[in-house]
């Protein structure tokens, strides 16, 4: 691999990634359906321009810790604490029923095994993937419904927000099992440690940072420093409790989500995502992937896995939330609210990719559930509420 080699994948990727992410976003479908596809008709399934190699691997490495870091500092900590007990049974139904649908889903596919095996684990990941909620869609829909601000629309966006904080720690505990010798007390030794580590250190580097904000406001050593602090917690993770490292990127945007300065940082942080990193991380799926090797058997795998992690989140979102108090369409808005699935989902299944826990080839299934559920999820809720609306209409 010589350096012009270098400077030609990385060129193709950009461009490639830019152009095919505008063409998805006019198309109304999420940006990075348009890059994973660039990366589709550059690699092994079409036309082999690139090829991923060890520099390809780092940056789309560093990527995904950007996205997850930018995920931290876009958490609200205030309206966690607002949003009471119904949101967060609502988030953690619809992390619990999806993955038990997912890796029921995988067993009646490849055979139910003993728990512990490798097949088991495998099985459990692709529940583990079905966890994942990305609410950007339909904070979109909802706004332009005018909904946004509605008791649902808070809901959905709290519950959201919940769902990735248990999502991550799902994908921190399954991710421990990767190790043979791994036994469930010392997983769960380790993953508690750490948020106790992150916890403790967090309130240090929170009051440290604060100290530094007031001093130097809106200044780039502030965005420097939180991208030191996000990728020292991401080391530190996996080297010393051996849990993801994209838990440390995310637990580090949350110690700084509350500094004045935190939306300037995810700015900051932005720039160079939009611009390399990010593209190469979503580009780098495509490439991995060979649509040439898909049988028939992973295509109707993949359209169960699409079924399932759809009515799986109406299911449990929408049951919880009925358990909640609330009534009539409201349960259904809240799951089909919660039902899209976007980054978080992509950067799930490349971890699982490289710890051995996933094949690429479901990549596939993935693309499919980000593009399909991305496209319903507004189309459905704009028939709710106009359903809505015509009912007070009819009662006037």
């Amino acid at each position: 691999m010589d350096k012009l080699s270098i400077l030609r994948d990385i060129a193709i990727v950009i461009i490639f990634a830019k152009l095919f992410g505008l063409v998805a976003r006019k198309l109304k479908a999420p940006q990075v359906v348009g890059e994973i596809v660039a990366g589709l008709i550059l690699g092994p399934s079409i036309l082999k321009w690139v090829q991923t190699n060890d520099f390809l691997t780092g940056i789309a490495e560093i990527g995904v810790i950007l996205l997850m870091f930018s995920a931290g500092l876009e958490t609200s900590i205030p309206q966690l604490k607002k949003t009471g007990a119904k949101a967060t049974l609502i988030a953690c139904s619809g992390v619990f029923v999806p993955l038990v649908c997912g890796t029921v889903l995988y067993m009646c596919f490849y055979g139910f095994s003993k728990a512990g095996t490798d097949e088991f684990f495998r099985a459990l990941f692709i529940g583990t993937i079905l966890t994942a909620t990305s609410v950007s869609i339909t904070v979109q829909a909802l706004k332009e419904l005018g909904k946004i601000s509605d008791e649902v629309g808070t809901t959905v966006l709290s519950a959201a927000i919940i769902d990735d904080v248990i999502g991550i720690l799902v994908l921190t505990v399954v991710i421990s099992f990767k190790d043979p010798s791994s036994k469930i007390g010392d997983v769960i030794l380790r993953t508690v440690g750490f948020f106790v580590f992150a916890i403790v250190a967090g309130m240090l580097l929170y009051q440290g940072m604060k100290w530094l904000d007031k001093r130097y406001p809106h200044t780039q050593r502030i965005p420097i420093i939180g991208l030191a602090l996000a990728l020292g917690l991401s080391y530190i993770a996996d080297k010393f409790f051996g849990i993801a490292d994209i838990t440390g990127a995310y637990v580090a945007g949350i110690i700084l989500s509350s500094l004045d300065d935190s939306k300037y940082i995810d700015r900051k942080m932005d720039v160079n995502s939009y611009m390399i990193f990010g593209p190469v991380f979503f580009v780098s799926i495509g490439l991995q992937t060979d649509i040439r090797s898909l049988d028939m058997t992973i295509l109707i795998f993949s359209v169960a896995f699409v079924l399932v992690g759809l009515i799986s989140k109406i299911i449990g979102c929408g049951l919880m939330s009925r358990l909640c108090g609330y009534r009539g369409m409201d349960t259904l808005k809240i799951g089909v609210g919660m039902m899209t699935r976007g980054e978080v989902a992509l950067i799930v299944s490349k971890k699982g990719l490289e710890v051995g826990m996933l094949d690429s080839r479901y990549f596939t299934s993935v693309i499919l559930l980000i593009i399909v559920s991305s496209v319903l999820t507004p189309i459905l809720l704009k028939l709710l509420y106009s359903k809505d609306d015509q009912a007070v209409a009819a009662e006037s």
